[in-house]
């Protein structure tokens, strides 16, 4: 009986151990990313902040059927669908790449992690010194005969963003792929050499497979990354950018300031579920692709 009560004593010291070490990140965590979320789940449902009469899904319907909404949500998801792959595809280009012995290694390895050193207005601010009206682009296609190009409030807008988009994440992940390349089971590479295997078929077939987690978290970094793009279009461009450049934080932003908390809550709902949803795809993906390579 006493080494009953001993042994019951003992779990409830472990636990209220453990708890005390949980207890300031739960906190925090709870203070600060799970009470929020749920008063934006809130907010979402109710009519107004003044008389809290639930309307349920009509905040997301209103949200929906708003031309803005739809603007920003396909700018959005074309970003993302083309910012992404690139992303990642490059990135995984590079690292394969500085691991053979190419000429300025290290300066090509500065040149694209040189934007992790420096702030994002800086970064913005080359940019518009490349992009301006009357910037470095223009004047090089000066030299051609060409006219000039207001790139920010024109079709090209989106190559403008895209090409600051990838100098600004294109250094980490190369890191990243870096790192999980050099973890690859050498043994396996050179067993596939001494049978004759192709770098194609190496490639495709052993680096790509093992690469596959590594791969999934480039991938949902960028994604993510891809989504808060309104903070070098802001810089670039201003309250007011060009159709092409108007991206859902555009117009959460200015439901923010109208004080329609009501569809800013369900816009940022919407874009949270598709996240969940896009990252679970890429985990089921991942999930058979890679499967034959874990443990």
């Amino acid at each position: 009986m006493k080494k009953r009560v001993v042994k019951l004593n003992h779990r409830w010291k472990e636990r209220l151990g453990g708890a005390a070490f949980l207890g300031p990140s739960l906190t925090g965590v709870s203070v600060f990313f799970i009470i929020p979320f749920g008063v934006v789940i809130y907010y979402s449902l109710i009519n107004n902040i003044v008389q809290h009469d639930f309307v349920w899904l009509d905040n997301f319907k209103a949200v929906f059927k708003n031309s803005a909404f739809q603007v920003a949500a396909k700018n959005t998801a074309t970003f993302s669908a083309i910012a992404v792959p690139l992303a990642v595809v490059i990135s995984l280009f590079m690292a394969l790449m500085l691991e053979c012995r190419i000429p300025l290694k290290s300066q090509f390895r500065t040149f694209f992690l040189s934007p992790l050193m420096v702030p994002v207005a800086s970064i913005v601010l080359i940019w518009q010194v490349l992009f301006h009206y009357n910037g470095v682009a223009n004047e090089f296609l000066a030299i051609f005969g060409e006219g000039k190009i207001d790139w920010l409030k024109s079709q090209y807008a989106y190559i403008v963003v895209t090409l600051l988009f990838l100098w600004k994440n294109l250094g980490y992940n190369m890191i990243l792929f870096m790192a999980a390349l050099s973890n690859l089971p050498q043994d396996l590479l050179e067993v596939a050499t001494i049978e004759g295997a192709s770098p194609a078929y190496k490639f495709f077939n052993l680096k790509l497979r093992y690469l596959s987690p590594t791969i999934l978290f480039v991938t949902i970094l960028s994604l993510i990354n891809s989504f808060k793009i309104f903070r070098e279009v802001y810089l670039l461009t201003g309250d007011y950018p060009t159709e092409h450049l108007y991206m859902l934080q555009h117009f959460m932003n200015n439901m923010f300031r109208s004080l329609d908390y009501q569809r800013l809550a369900a816009a940022a709902i919407t874009m949270s579920i598709a996240m969940v949803i896009l990252i679970a795809i890429l985990f089921i993906i991942e999930g058979r692709f890679g499967k034959d390579v874990e443990g």
